[in-house]
């Protein structure tokens, strides 16, 4: 059986994702902060092994740790890394940011990236044509009002997969990097920290992106053939045309 692993499995894009590559046949690694949403999710994954840890990617050694103490079949049998676990926290003037904002978002969104890649790599390459997967934002091509530092961290995760690219070209590791515009799940809401209220006008007036349709391209690039590599997608809702102009009824 070839393995997944998924970093910020227990919600949004990662619980998805984590259906949809059950239905693909895939064994499942699922890491994330949440202990009891990882639990609650390994019960509703019956189709295939599931593996989880609680994990938080910024802690470097903790992923090392966690990717050491894969069980060796698993371990021997990882095809795919997703880096999907990432945050925005705050939006306005970068004057008046919070700089344990911008360290929980670089931490996360870069740091976090960096440290699961290094790890999982020397798994990937025993695999040739295997997938390293980032999923980056809208805000990794182009920034936005209040956007600052979420749009620098994603910015970064935009280079990173395509230095990536250049570095595992020898080792045929494809990667590819997903840039989503305007999408339905926590985001806002841990962007907003808290606020229901701010965190539902941001999806007001059109139908934003679900998980499910990320999940899908997901599972589009890793049905190419070997000898098609997927570097890049960006995907919008239909009512959004860049990262801060939207068509509202």
């Amino acid at each position: 059986m070839k393995y997944a692993i998924i970093t910020g499995a227990s919600s949004g894009f990662g619980q998805a994702i984590a259906f949809e590559l059950q239905n693909m046949g895939y064994g499942l690694v699922l890491f994330a902060r949440r202990t009891d949403r990882l639990t609650a999710l390994k019960g509703k994954l019956t189709q295939t092994e599931v593996y989880t840890a609680t994990l938080d990617v910024r802690d470097e050694q903790a992923v090392n740790a966690a990717i050491a103490a894969l069980p060796a079949h698993i371990a021997d049998n990882i095809h795919v890394l997703i880096n999907n676990a990432g945050l925005a926290v705050g939006r306005g003037p970068l004057d008046q940011g919070l700089s344990d904002d911008w360290n929980r978002m670089l931490d996360t969104n870069v740091k976090g990236l960096l440290y699961m890649s290094h790890a999982v790599i020397p798994l990937l390459e025993k695999h040739p044509f295997s997938h390293l997967i980032n999923l980056s934002s809208i805000a990794g091509k182009e920034v936005y009002a209040g956007g600052n530092v979420y749009c620098a961290s994603k910015h970064a995760v935009d280079a990173i997969s395509k230095a990536l690219r250049i570095d595992l070209l020898s080792k045929q590791i494809k990667v590819c990097n997903i840039a989503p515009g305007a999408a339905e799940t926590e985001f806002s809401l841990v962007r907003f920290k808290g606020d229901t209220q701010t965190a539902t006008q941001v999806y007001y007036g059109f139908d934003p992106l679900q998980a499910e349709d990320i999940a899908q391209t997901v599972s589009f690039i890793l049905s190419r053939p070997d000898h098609v590599s997927i570097a890049d997608i960006t995907i919008m809702p239909s009512a959004q045309a860049n990262g801060s102009l939207f068509h509202r009824k």
